[in-house]
C-alpha cells in the first residue's frame, strides 16, 4: 500500500469492519467490534505510515464509541470507551513495532554465483549445436 492512500483505505476498512461486527451482534457484545477494529488498526500500523495509522486508530475509536457503545453517532466517554482507546492504542503500538522489526530483520537471500563458461566449453557447444 502506498503511503498516500493508507488513511483513506484504513478508514474504509474500519467502516467495513464495523458493519460486519454490527451484523454479527456488536451492539450486544462490544468486543466483536473492538476485535475487528483492532485488527484494522494493527494492519494499518504495519502497512502504512505512522501518521496514517494514528488517524485510523482515532477514526476506529470514534466509530466504536459512536455506533457501538453510543447510538446514532453520539460519542461516549465512559469506562468502556477508555478501554476501547487502550485496546486500539495497543494495536497501534504492536503494528508499529512489528513493522520496525520486519524492516530491521529482513532476510537476505544468498547470492548465487554463476560461473562464466570457458572458451573450451563454448567451442564444444558450438560444434555440437551446429546445424548442418
Amino acid at each position: 500500500m502506498t503511503e498516500g492512500f493508507g488513511f483513506p483505505f484504513g478508514c474504509v476498512a474500519a467502516v467495513a469492519a464495523l458493519i460486519v461486527a454490527d451484523l454479527a451482534g456488536a451492539t450486544g457484545h462490544p468486543w466483536y467490534a473492538l476485535v475487528t477494529l483492532g485488527s484494522v488498526v494493527l494492519a494499518a500500523a504495519y502497512r502504512s505510515s505512522p501518521a496514517a495509522a494514528t488517524g485510523i486508530a482515532v477514526v476506529a475509536w470514534a466509530l466504536h464509541t459512536g455506533f457501538v457503545l453510543g447510538r446514532l453517532g453520539s460519542l461516549v466517554f465512559d469506562a468502556p470507551a477508555r478501554l476501547a482507546a487502550f485496546v486500539l492504542a495497543c494495536a497501534l503500538v504492536t503494528g508499529a513495532l512489528a513493522r520496525a522489526a520486519a524492516s530491521t530483520l529482513q532476510v537476505r537471500k544468498p547470492s548465487l554465483r554463476v560461473r562464466e563458461p570457458t572458451v573450451r566449453v563454448r567451442e564444444f557447444a558450438g560444434r555440437i549445436l551446429r546445424v548442418p
